[in-house]
């Protein structure tokens, strides 16, 4: 296993890590709309926190060396159902065909009030 680190990303906010390559994969942790730079949400609401959790996560898999289109398996959380289309519509804009396979789930609450959260597993 080798860790992945980049600081275009947050840093991760307990034990664990940014992503892990292992057996030819890319382990992209859940991330929160949290901008690097700040240390804050964007302003906006769900699209804004969509768009930065996704690219806080293609940092992270630029570090490893690969990028969206290597992406096979994405996990999306949200704080609100409700959200989904905006959210999606956010999401497309970064993937092209074939798309990689999705859940998206409505979840209670996420770390620090985040309304998105998204993981990642990447071929290398």
């Amino acid at each position: 296993m080798k860790q992945i680190s980049t600081v275009k990303a947050p840093a991760a906010i307990g034990p664990y890590s940014q992503a892990i390559e292992a057996g030819g994969f890319v382990y992209v942790s859940g991330q929160l709309p949290i901008d690097a730079s700040t240390g804050l949400f964007p302003e906006g609401g769900i699209k804004e926190q969509t768009r930065q959790s996704l690219l806080n996560a293609q940092a992270i898999l630029l570090q490893a060396g690969a990028d969206f289109g290597k992406v096979v398996k994405t996990t999306v959380l949200l704080a609100d159902i409700d959200d989904f289309a905006a959210m999606n519509e956010v999401y497309a804009s970064f993937f092209s065909a074939p798309f990689p396979a999705r859940s998206a789930f409505a979840v209670k609450d996420l770390p620090k009030g985040a309304l998105v959260e998204i993981e990642m597993i990447a071929v290398k």
